[in-house]
């Protein structure tokens, strides 16, 4: 959905405010609030605080719901609040807040890197940035896609090779190649072919939100010992890095800029999923 996250200009800071200046472009994710003192948020987690307080759909502690990048203002705790690195499209960055962190959070967190083999199941909008970051962070990457059109898009966005998964005899020269995947599938899809290409000790994250509960057979773990993993969002630390990677290398998310005027046909259109990759809803005007 457009405009969860925000890019913007601080107008005006309270007391006690050190660390922005008004005028300085800020950036938003999805998280405005969290207890601060329970084991989550002490370890810089602060999204898997009981209390986590969303953008979106949230309560803001005065009895308002939290209107993400639909509002025209927004107050919040500057903790929340990341400085825009120079030199990136503030609409560019704005699905980072979610999708980039989302993607980088688990990569972050397996140690992938120089020498590691990935593979990025799906190419919409977390998968296209899961591989950006994913060859940042000095992996060999490859998408797993069913849309054969989207090898050009993979090679363009990084990746080494295109893969697609219905096609057995090419899922079938992947077995064991892969230390790591990351799957941003959000529709039911079947898991045992992914666990088949990964290696001894190889991870299958999830980090797409199916509607429906996915299968696994034990098999498909026990040999090799191989695991099945879970991801979403990241606290403020992984945040500021996945920032900061991105600053380095120049990523930002695939978007296309949408104003006010025309949210009900960006909203028709991602519902046909006729988007590459991510509406950005601009309040400027």
């Amino acid at each position: 959905m457009p405009g969860h996250e925000i890019v913007g200009e601080i107008t005006e800071v309270g007391s006690g405010v050190s660390r922005f200046s008004i005028g300085d472009q800020v950036a938003v994710g999805n998280i405005v609030g969290s207890c601060g003192r329970c084991a989550a948020c002490r370890a810089g987690r602060e999204n898997w605080c009981a209390q986590v307080t969303l953008t979106y759909g949230g309560s803001d502690g005065s009895g308002n719901t939290t209107q993400g990048g639909y509002s025209s203002e927004y107050v919040l705790d500057e903790h929340f609040v990341y400085r825009l690195p120079e030199g990136l499209d503030p609409a560019e960055v704005a699905p980072l807040m979610c999708a980039g962190v989302t993607t980088y959070s688990p990569l972050r967190r397996r140690g992938v890197g120089q020498g590691t083999a990935v593979g990025v199941v799906g190419l919409g909008g977390l998968g296209h940035v899961g591989v950006k970051l994913a060859r940042a962070l000095g992996a060999e990457v490859s998408v797993f896609t069913t849309s054969p059109g989207k090898a050009e898009t993979a090679l363009a966005l990084g990746a080494e090779d295109a893969v697609v998964s219905t096609d057995a005899s090419q899922m079938a020269a992947q077995t064991g190649r892969f230390d790591f995947i990351l799957d941003t599938v959000g529709a039911p899809h079947e898991l045992g072919p992914y666990f088949d290409t990964l290696g001894i000790d190889g991870t299958l994250c999830l980090v797409g939100i199916t509607p429906e509960a996915l299968r696994v057979d034990p098999m498909s773990l026990i040999p090799g010992a191989k695991s099945l993993a879970g991801s979403g969002s990241g606290g403020v630390p992984e945040t500021q890095e996945m920032l900061d990677l991105c600053a380095e290398h120049g990523i930002t998310a695939d978007v296309e800029r949408v104003t006010p005027d025309r949210l009900d046909e960006a909203l028709d259109r991602l519902a046909r999923n006729d988007v590459r990759h991510r509406f950005v809803l601009d309040l400027t005007g």
